[in-house]
């Protein structure tokens, strides 16, 4: 009797996993396409000027592959490039400098603001000072990207004749991420693919929706809206500041768009396991807003998610038990099909699909352990940096 009820236990649980997986198939503003691109450009008749602000922190390593290509950028209009040096050890500001007298393009200016505050992030309190030096240029648009993002020649062409057609205030490009290693071919792809689950593409740029995100890595703004939104100052402490962003700009009434890039690209290599676990577990507490009860619930919902559809397949398989294989092996068989877009998206093969569940199941470890750090008081760590939780904004929007 007990062993039968086990296996009507695990063959309900799948069935509702499998429900799961169904609506979000169907309901989830269908996150797992891959087509939501910037369209195709419309040249405005006068091209707007525009402000760069790059935040950088010890990027001497990646300064070489990303800021020769956004100096080189092809833009008709007035445009030039602020980089803050934010307390960097390996010679960040004065490699910028040599790039620039070396490859040329846009202007440059090298500044940096010293040390943060209390109540702020290092990087947003570099964007507040690149933001400050900007306006004095007074540009109807500023370019937030970081230093590891590498531009194609026409990307700020493209990202300002987005915003002017649409009518948008920040058009914001998910970077293709580096993907080399294997476990950046395991782990990178999925990052984006659960990203676009909790905010799916198409309900951020529609008008009415509460859903807002960016991808700070490449965030064309309005200079108006960022004042009018007091972009940085109202997200100063925030780890996720991207979403955050986005969150403000909204909240003062603009229209954000957010889409996959298709020549925008972070050449920052993630070539250990190591490297992509402190990436995700800096901010990954963070992003459940410090609180114990959704920590529950966000690992209840991954096991149940991603983790129960191949235990009931094999446990339904080895147990003879049909109402658990079915459900499960289906349930499997949608998330796998639901991450093959991103898969091809990334140019990696078909067979890493089946091991969405493996993925999730670190994913779900670094959350966990995300949650650990903090409580021993590690908090959000990021190169010689600790964040504890914010205490007068903590829950940006």
């Amino acid at each position: 009797m007990g062993q039968t009820a086990e296996v009507i236990a695990v063959a309900w649980t799948a069935v509702v996993s499998l429900a799961a997986w169904l609506w979000l198939l169907l309901c989830q503003g269908f996150f797992w396409r891959t087509d939501v691109r910037l369209p195709p450009r419309r040249e405005p008749g006068t091209w707007p000027s525009v402000c760069v602000v790059v935040p950088a922190r010890d990027e001497a390593a990646v300064l070489p592959d990303s800021l020769p290509a956004l100096l080189a950028q092809d833009y008709p209009g007035r445009a030039e490039v602020f980089l803050v040096d934010d307390g960097s050890t390996d010679g960040t500001g004065e490699l910028a400098r040599e790039l620039a007298r070396r490859h040329g393009g846009l202007p440059l200016t090298v500044a940096s603001p010293g040390e943060p505050p209390a109540g702020w992030t290092g990087k947003l309190w570099a964007v507040r000072h690149g933001i400050a030096l900007a306006r004095a240029r007074a540009p109807e648009y500023l370019l937030l990207t970081d230093a590891d993002i590498a531009h194609a020649p026409d990307s700020l062409r493209e990202l300002v004749a987005a915003a002017g057609a649409g009518g948008f205030d920040a058009v914001s490009l998910m970077a293709r991420l580096r993907v080399a290693s294997g476990w950046e071919r395991l782990v990178v792809p999925a990052f984006v693919y659960f990203f676009a689950q909790l905010y799916p593409f198409r309900w951020i740029g529609r008008r009415g929706t509460r859903t807002a995100a960016a991808a700070g890595g490449c965030v064309l703004l309005r200079a108006e809206t960022a004042e009018r939104a007091r972009i940085p100052d109202a997200v100063r402490q925030a780890v996720i500041d991207d979403v955050a962003l986005a969150r403000a700009v909204k909240g003062a009434g603009g229209r954000i768009w957010l889409g996959l890039a298709d020549r925008v690209d972070s050449v920052r290599p993630y070539p250990r396991l190591g490297d992509l676990w402190r990436m995700v577990s800096r901010s990954a507490y963070a992003q459940l807003r410090h609180r114990p009860p959704v920590l529950l619930g966000t690992v209840l919902g991954l096991l149940l998610v991603y983790l129960v559809p191949p235990v009931a397949l094999v446990a339904g398989v080895l147990g003879g038990s049909a109402p658990a294989a079915v459900p499960g092996g289906l349930a499997w068989l949608v998330m796998a099909g639901t991450y093959l877009p991103m898969l091809r998206y990334y140019r990696q093969p078909w067979w890493l699909a089946p091991l969405l569940p493996f993925t999730a199941l670190l994913y779900l470890l670094m959350t966990v352990d995300s949650a650990v750090r903090h409580h021993r008081g590690r908090g959000a760590a990021w190169k010689g940096r600790t964040y504890p939780r914010p205490e007068a904004v903590a829950d940006e929007g």
